[in-house]
């Protein structure tokens, strides 16, 4: 037997050394930690970066100012107006006199007389369609004034265009042109 062989046959290397004792084991332990070492150096490199690109750096801390003392606070200048010398009379431009449009006409048959004093009108127009220059017929309905009540149902009447006289009546009867049979 060597001095490096053991009872069982096995070599020193192979058996663990006693706490007190040191062995080769220490130099090969550092050589797998040289291997190591690069990676380490190389993950803190990498994790730094990402770590200093999500935190900035922070900038030197300012005071708030948010609640000054008014003698402290920022003061808004006015300029500052100049009296006038004397002071110019208002004058007003004299209005034109104005001429009455042309009031519109319509021409309908009466569709009701239920409400006082008050006709529904229903007014059609004929038209041709810009595109397929078909005729086309459209028909609305308008309230008109009747002061005597003297249109009825039927009866073909011509009513002007006049200012509001309720929420819908915006014309009045000018002549009954037709009565209903």
């Amino acid at each position: 037997m060597t001095d490096e062989e053991t009872n069982d046959g096995t070599t020193a290397d192979a058996v663990e050394p006693e706490a007190g004792t040191i062995a080769e084991e220490p130099v090969a332990a550092e050589e797998p930690a040289a291997v190591e070492e690069p990676a380490a150096v190389e993950e803190p490199v990498a994790a730094e970066q990402p770590a200093a690109a999500a935190e900035p750096e922070p900038e030197p801390t300012r005071k708030k100012r948010k609640r000054l003392p008014r003698a402290q606070r920022h003061k808004h200048t006015k300029p500052v107006r100049t009296a006038a010398k004397e002071r110019r009379p208002i004058v007003r431009t004299p209005k034109e006199p104005t001429t009455p449009g042309r009031r519109q006409e319509r021409r309908g048959v009466v569709i009701s007389d239920k409400g006082d004093k008050s006709i529904v009108v229903e007014v059609e127009t004929i038209r041709i369609h810009a595109k397929y220059k078909k005729v086309v017929r459209r028909s609305n309905k308008l309230h008109a004034h009747d002061e005597q009540n003297s249109a009825g149902i039927g009866d073909v009447v011509r009513i002007i265009e006049t200012r509001p006289l309720s929420k819908t009546k915006r014309w009045r009867l000018a002549e009954i042109v037709e009565k209903a049979r």
